[in-house]
């Protein structure tokens, strides 16, 4: 869905809205790439999303997540020097030591300033502070260093961006303009090293990056979503998310994507699918939610059937601020079938709303 991150949504909300000066997410939009990779000043909120599931040459398993978030707070264009607030940027790090059951995160907010934190097409760069991504040609390099531990990955999509909904946008709730434009790289060969306790991991595997702009919050009602990108062995992945209603239903603009090993593209409609919690939970010490760690997907259609668990259910982002929800947000594992055929992968869930409703009030 990536209409994402409860805190992120939750500080933006906080601030003046000022949407008016700002484009809303219309159809008709064109994608054009490199360009519409790198930042939409026009657009009141943006995001870079970045999740991976990696191996070490010794088989240990990682997880991970870096993401890039930029809201717009004044285009007052008197202000224009530069420590004047423009856009706010945040960014969150993690990395999920699978086989030793540890969840690390951090997380930092900044100004752009003179070059603190930006996104920038000309110079090939996503930043804040030393967490970067910058791209030469179609791949990536990715970098993050924190105090317990460092990532440095080189990233080669193996598949074109994938543009999410219909018409160039991604609807999340009746009307014009409650909608995003949404697109991912859903295949990212990776490689590189993990720093982590004073040891170094070369690592493999694959990632998955989203990036979506818009302007309208989510709209009254919807309280909380839970998503998956998911990476099949048969070389197909899938995007979906369903968001809760405060009434307990699923609405009716939930929906998904699936690739082909070919790259062709199906849009998924809320009827088309089901993502159903199952059995596991998981109880949080910090916070109390309590997060189905175990799910059932199906997909009529396409003769889907998968089954999502984890190697590690304390993978959430616990924030102190009772008024600043909480998430959870982690690595997982699929098994299932596509018609009579066995089928694997792996993939990550974001799960939002359940330690206190996320609700968007006009």
């Amino acid at each position: 869905m990536r209409s994402k991150l409860a805190c992120f949504l939750a500080t933006l909300l906080a601030l003046p809205s000022h949407a008016a000066q700002y484009r809303s997410a219309l159809p008709g939009y064109h994608f054009t790439f490199p360009h519409d990779h790198f930042s939409h000043s026009d657009f009141q909120t943006e995001w870079w999303y970045y999740t991976g599931n990696l191996k070490s040459s010794s088989g240990h398993r990682f997880g991970f997540e870096l993401t890039f978030f930029r809201q717009a707070v004044n285009r007052d264009p008197a202000k224009s020097a530069a420590w004047d607030v423009r856009d706010l940027y945040l960014a969150h790090l993690a990395l999920s030591d699978l086989d030793e059951q540890r969840f690390y995160h951090a997380e930092r907010t900044n100004r752009s300033g003179p070059g603190i934190a930006g996104a920038s097409e000309t110079a090939g760069r996503i930043w804040n502070g030393n967490w970067q991504i910058h791209w030469t040609g179609d791949d990536q390099e990715l970098q993050a260093v924190c105090g317990s531990f460092s990532l440095h990955f080189a990233l080669h999509s193996e598949k074109p961006p994938v543009i999410h909904g219909e018409d160039g946008v991604s609807q999340k709730a009746a009307g014009r303009g409650q909608a995003s434009h949404y697109v991912s790289l859903t295949r990212l060969a990776t490689k590189g090293f993990i720093e982590l306790g004073g040891k170094n991991f070369e690592v493999i595997g694959l990632s998955w990056m989203d990036h979506e702009f818009f302007t309208h919050p989510l709209e009254a009602g919807q309280v909380g979503w839970d998503w998956f990108s998911i990476q099949l062995e048969d070389g197909t992945e899938l995007m979906l998310f369903r968001m809760r209603r405060r009434d307990g239903s699923i609405d009716p603009y939930s929906a998904g994507t699936f690739v082909d090993a070919a790259s062709r593209t199906k849009h998924l409609r809320a009827g088309d699918f089901t993502m159903q919690p199952q059995g596991k939970t998981w109880a949080s010490p910090a916070t109390g939610a309590v997060y189905p760690v175990q799910w059932r997907i199906t997909i009529p259609k396409l003769g889907i059937e998968l089954e999502a668990t984890t190697f590690l259910p304390s993978q959430e982002f616990a924030e102190k601020s009772k008024r600043t929800p909480s998430y959870w947000e982690g690595a997982v594992i699929l098994a299932g079938l596509r018609g009579n055929q066995a089928l694997g992968g792996a993939g990550y869930l974001e799960m939002t709303g359940y330690d206190q409703p996320f609700e968007f009030t006009p």
